[in-house]
């Protein structure tokens, strides 16, 4: 009897204060990443500190697999296994790469989340307005946030001023491949020009 009552306490216990803190809303997702990366740009931290950090931020929100995928396009499905395993690796650095360079440059980015909407149980969009500076004018971006687990919501795309960077990404390596008469070497080369530059 006694060792039932402690299951049962223990099972209450996981699920009024396990569950919720691993349950995340998208919006809360957005906010908590943003704080996190202005506190990073604003640091005094070295450059090579902050792209550290910054691209931790991108590993654990960020669904750069789904999204490696995705930009590929038709060209995924004739990849042998060497060659996904390969591409995956390539695109993973090629993404920090590119997130990291172009957010090092903001000092304290100032993004507030504007509102939420659920699309269905696998996608919400969250809407966020990027305010003005004296440099830059306000730019409107939504986050597409995948949801299918809600524990772990992961970024899938930035929908800036309406431009998905992701569709836009996907057009860039269809460009490159197709240039290259669908030799998808050519888009892994590309790649590994981009990371060591």
């Amino acid at each position: 009897m006694l060792k039932s009552k402690i299951i049962f306490f223990l099972i209450f216990l996981i699920s009024v204060f396990i569950t919720p803190i691993g349950a995340k809303e998208p919006s809360n997702l957005i906010t908590e990443i943003v704080d996190e990366a202005s506190k990073i740009l604003s640091s005094l931290d070295p450059v090579e500190s902050k792209i550290i950090k910054l691209n931790n931020i991108a590993e654990t929100n960020v669904d750069i697999v789904g999204i490696g995928m995705y930009t590929l396009g038709k060209y995924r499905k004739n990849l042998s296994e060497d060659q996904k395993i390969k591409y995956k690796k390539l695109f993973k650095s090629y993404f920090l790469k590119s997130f990291s360079s172009r957010l090092v440059d903001y000092s304290n980015p100032k993004i507030s989340v504007v509102s939420e909407k659920k699309l269905n149980d696998n996608y919400t969009i969250v809407s966020t307005i990027l305010e003005e500076t004296s440099k830059n004018p306000q730019i409107k971006i939504d986050w597409r946030i995948y949801t299918k687990n809600p524990e772990r919501p992961l970024i899938r795309d930035l929908i800036v001023e309406g431009l998905s960077l992701a569709r836009t990404q996907k057009e860039e390596f269809k460009s490159i491949i197709q240039n290259n008469n669908g030799d998808i070497n050519y888009l892994f080369k590309s790649l590994e020009e981009f990371i060591i530059k």
